[in-house]
Formats: C-alpha cells, sequence, structure tokens
C-alpha cells in the first residue's frame, strides 16, 4: 500500500504563530490581551483585517519564513512515521506564490524533518483555500492534518480522514463527526499506526 499522509504546514508542522510574533514585536507591534485566543491575525494585534493580511503577506515572503521552528513534538513522530513505518508526506499551504518563499519553506522542512519525508510541497497564495488542491484526493481516504477547522472541514467533506490540531483558537470549536482532534505529534502517530490494517 502506497503510505500518504497530507498535512498543512503552520500550526501543524511549523510553529508559525510563535514566529511570527516575534518578527512582529521587532517590527513594533504587540499582541492584544489573550491573543493566542484569537485566530485572526488583525484582531490578534489590534490592526485591521486587512493591515493584518498584508503583514502575514510580508512575513511570509520575508526571509524569516525559512527558519521556523517545529511545531511541539512535530519532528520526532514525523521522523518516525516516515523512517519506522514507511509514510511520506505531502505538504499543502497557503503560505504565498513567491518562488523564494516555497524555496526557504522546503528548506525548512528538509531541515527539521529530513530530505525524504515530504515528496510533495504544494504552495498556495497567502490565506488561500485549499479546496483545489485538496480535490485530486477526494474519497480517497488519506489522512488530512490541519489546524484550521473549515480546512479540516473541507477534507472531511472530500472523504479525506481528517485530522485537527489543537490551538487555543479552535479549541472550544465543535468537532464534527469523522473528525479527530488531537493535542500533538504523539497522538496523531498512535491514531495512524493503531489504525493501520
Amino acid at each position: 500500500m502506497y503510505k500518504v499522509i497530507l498535512t498543512d504546514a503552520d500550526g501543524v508542522l511549523l510553529n508559525w504563530e510563535y514566529a511570527f510574533s516575534c518578527w512582529m514585536q521587532q517590527h513594533g507591534h504587540t499582541e492584544v490581551e489573550n491573543a493566542n485566543w484569537i485566530y485572526d491575525i488583525g484582531e490578534r494585534f489590534g490592526v485591521t483585517k486587512e493591515t493584518g493580511k498584508l503583514l502575514v503577506k510580508q512575513f511570509n515572503e520575508s526571509a524569516a519564513i525559512g527558519f521556523l521552528p517545529a511545531l511541539r513534538d512535530a519532528m520526532y513522530y514525523v521522523k518516525r512515521l516516515h523512517e519506522e513505518h514507511g509514510y511520506v508526506f505531502r505538504c499543502i499551504t497557503s503560505l504565498s506564490l513567491d518562488k523564494n518563499a516555497y524555496k526557504l519553506r522546503k528548506m525548512n522542512l528538509e531541515k527539521l524533518f529530513g530530505e525524504t519525508a515530504f515528496e510533495e510541497l504544494v504552495c498556495l497564495d497567502t490565506g488561500a483555500d485549499k479546496d483545489d488542491a485538496l480535490e485530486q484526493y477526494r474519497d480517497s481516504g488519506l489522512y488530512w492534518i490541519e489546524d484550521k477547522l473549515s480546512n479540516a472541514q473541507l477534507g472531511l467533506d472530500l472523504g479525506l480522514n481528517a485530522i485537527l490540531i489543537e490551538h487555543g483558537f479552535n479549541m472550544n470549536d465543535d468537532i464534527p463527526e469523522g473528525m479527530k482532534k488531537v493535542v500533538n505529534w504523539k497522538e496523531v502517530y498512535e491514531h495512524i499506526v493503531n489504525n493501520e490494517t
């Protein structure tokens, strides 16, 4: 059996939130109180929605995007799934269409997870929907790992095995039937390995 896991990058493999907050502080922005419960970047930093989007795009196309730390225990368990269980990963990320941003993301993933774990990297425009990128996997039953509920729901609707990574901003969301919510990659790993046929 060909073992493929589809995954988002930011908030799933990489700690984008932490790196973005550091970058924003360096550029004179401060987070509002209880910011980690807020998904919208504009709200989180007390700026307009449009300014928030522009800042995200600017960050995603900056050199900083090549040096994001891994999220929680992602490094350890992605490597185990790949090296011990033969899974390969395809990353679908709404990062940017900028060629250098793509190269930096690829470099970042290879540095953290090794050069063979990711067989494909698809970079969509900043904040873009993932409908078309996921459509080709319709009814495949592949695992789809996300941190944004609407994207996880999209995967579920397309017949994928959706797993949602928990964050402050999605902690209180109602999880639909058929979707699994996890706190870390240890739980992802156990879920996948225990369901192998």
